[in-house]
């Protein structure tokens, strides 16, 4: 029998070493899944609600450094993928979406379930395309896998079902090699531009990103020939803060007063792989260079004295024969102190809390970071569970740090648990999952036994919204809309078929942790933890030192008194 598109894309797939596509089955994906079937060679990971799919295919991604595939069928089950692509995309990990079409016939004429994904798409992908002929294929997917490869984005491809079932073309090769990346490097003029600028620098910042994967020793090499303390961004973490004499902390929202200082601080301000979103932390009278392999990041969101189009290792290589190491470390030491303080004061919260008083999550983090393996992989949900992870997981260029940093979206970490432990069968992950964000995509939680996954999965359990209820108090308003009526997450788990934990006393944590670790399959530990634990920015802005005034006189006049009394009792009377 002539081999069908169908047949063509999994030999294909299968010889551009795709080991398993996500996703979720319909009669528009039939033909792919039986040709899957027949040629065994690709594993179709079968969960419940397409959005997981793209989460759990983009932590593949991130995890293994190679191409992952997710697939969703016509209409709504392609939609649902879009949340997820739109994280991978702006997370810059190798996605190929396979979006199922309705018969080709019909396209234009109102169908049952009909879209058109190519228009839907566009915004979240590098690459989209229809298939609407067998001759297209080889040249178009190769295309796609090239552009998702080389770019580190999305690409997606249309195929419907009819099309899927059609014979190739008898001589079409499914051969097919994957590009290498290149190193790229700044112009020799821009390098020393850059080293004149440095040299005659006295207060240099460094703030790193996720750019600076793969360049750690190269950075604090160069750190030490200026004297630069280090600031890093959430997704830089993973990346630069372990094993760093550098090292002042994050700044942004969630950061550290420390790494604040030492941007507000400085001279000249040195930005490493990083798009870091936030205007009005970045200081307005020093001068700031830029180096990136994306163009198109230079200069995003503050103005740059200086832009360098070159990867983070290679240009620092490049830049470190053209520097004078600087002998005065007074700024480094400067804010090297106040980092140290700012540090002690973030441990001195992740403490236990009396009996029966609500676990502080800083202590349920600080637990996890120190029981967990070396090299365990750590899924975050937006919202409070990002702030605690970015504050009080330790990493030690072995372990991993997964979240939706760029994308916030919420209800990530579980189902990019679910595509990292796929992808690191040996190794521990874990889930800092939020109430919320949890139970938006809780169906797939048994997914874990469907596919044989021993995810730990954490809830931080507050009963509540936790950093929109805190947003809103910043802003001056009531809290509306953020309370959450929560199960025993524990007996849920149990009636499963999952090991659940509940804890809701400090005294019990570590043991139910280890205990958790220590089971060889999927468990939940539901943490019972403070609601009113407060997160605050290391820039208070005058608003929001008014909006939290508002917001108590406010809760008082309206009765709710006792919601300040709690807000004191966790934060300030410890």
């Amino acid at each position: 029998m002539a081999k069908t598109v169908a047949d063509f894309l999994a030999e294909t797939l299968a010889e551009a070493g795709v080991k398993r596509i996500w996703g979720v089955t319909g009669d528009s994906l039939n033909g792919i899944n039986d040709s899957l079937r027949r040629l065994g060679r690709i594993e179709w990971m079968h969960v419940r609600h397409e959005e997981v799919a793209a989460f759990a295919a983009g932590a593949e991604a991130a995890v293994t450094g190679e191409l992952a595939v997710c697939a969703g069928s016509c209409g709504p089950g392609n939609l649902h993928l879009i949340n997820g692509l739109f994280d991978c995309q702006r997370s810059r990990v190798p996605v190929l979406a396979i979006a199922a079409q309705i018969p080709s016939s019909e396209i234009g004429l109102g169908y049952f379930q009909e879209t058109h994904p190519q228009e839907l798409f566009r915004e979240c992908s590098d690459f989209v395309e229809l298939i609407s002929n067998p001759a297209q294929l080889p040249e178009v997917l190769h295309r796609a896998l090239r552009t998702a490869i080389g770019k580190r984005g999305v690409a997606v491809l249309v195929i419907p079902g009819d099309v899927a079932l059609t014979a190739m073309p008898e001589r079409a090769s499914t051969h097919f090699t994957a590009p290498v990346l290149p190193r790229t490097l700044p112009v020799e003029a821009d390098l020393d531009n850059l080293a004149a600028l440095l040299n005659e620098s006295i207060a240099v910042t460094f703030l790193c990103g996720s750019g600076c994967a793969d360049a750690h020793d190269e950075v604090m090499g160069l750190a030490d020939v200026l004297g630069a303390p280090i600031v890093h961004a959430m997704r830089g973490k993973e990346h630069i803060e372990w094993d760093n004499p550098f090292d002042v902390g994050m700044t942004g929202f969630i950061g550290f007063s420390s790494g604040y200082h030492a941007m507000l601080s400085c001279d000249t301000l040195l930005m490493l792989g990083t798009g870091f979103p936030y205007r009005h932390f970045y200081p307005t009278q020093a001068r700031i260079a830029q180096i990136d392999s994306d163009p198109s990041a230079l200069g995003r969101h503050a103005p740059l004295d200086m832009g360098l189009i070159g990867d983070v290792s290679a240009t620092v290589k490049a830049l470190l024969p053209r520097l004078k190491k600087k002998t005065d470390r007074s700024f480094l030491n400067a804010a090297r102190t106040h980092y140290q303080q700012a540090r002690k004061e973030l441990d001195a919260l992740a403490q236990p809390s009396a009996a029966g008083k609500a676990i502080h999550p800083q202590y349920l983090t600080r637990l996890l970071s120190e029981l967990a393996a070396d090299d365990a992989v750590f899924t975050v949900d937006v919202g409070t569970p990002t702030v605690w992870a970015a504050r009080y997981l330790a990493m030690n260029g072995k372990r991993r740090l997964i979240g939706s940093f760029n994308h916030g979206s919420m209800a990530n970490a579980m189902p990019q648990a679910i595509g990292a432990q796929a992808a690191a069968p040996g190794r521990q992950v874990i889930s800092l999952s939020g109430d919320g964000g949890f139970t938006m995509l809780m169906g797939d939680f048994i997914s874990l036994t469907q596919l044989g996954l021993p995810v730990k999965v954490i809830v931080y359990n507050n009963g509540s919204l936790g950093f929109v209820a805190m947003e809103m108090k910043a802003g001056g308003f009531l809290g509306s809309g953020t309370d959450l009526k929560n199960p025993n997450f524990a007996d849920m788990a149990n009636a499963m078929g999952i090991k659940g934990i509940r804890v809701e006393q400090s005294a019990d944590l570590a043991a139910s942790l280890k205990q958790a670790f220590a089971h060889d399959g999927p468990v939940l530990v539901d943490v019972v933890t403070a609601k009113q634990e407060l997160v605050m920015p290391p820039k208070i802005q005058l608003e929001q030192a008014k909006g939290f005034s508002l917001y108590m006189l406010k809760a008082i006049i309206n009765g709710r008194g006792d919601e300040v009394v709690e807000l004191a009792q966790t934060n300030l009377l410890r």
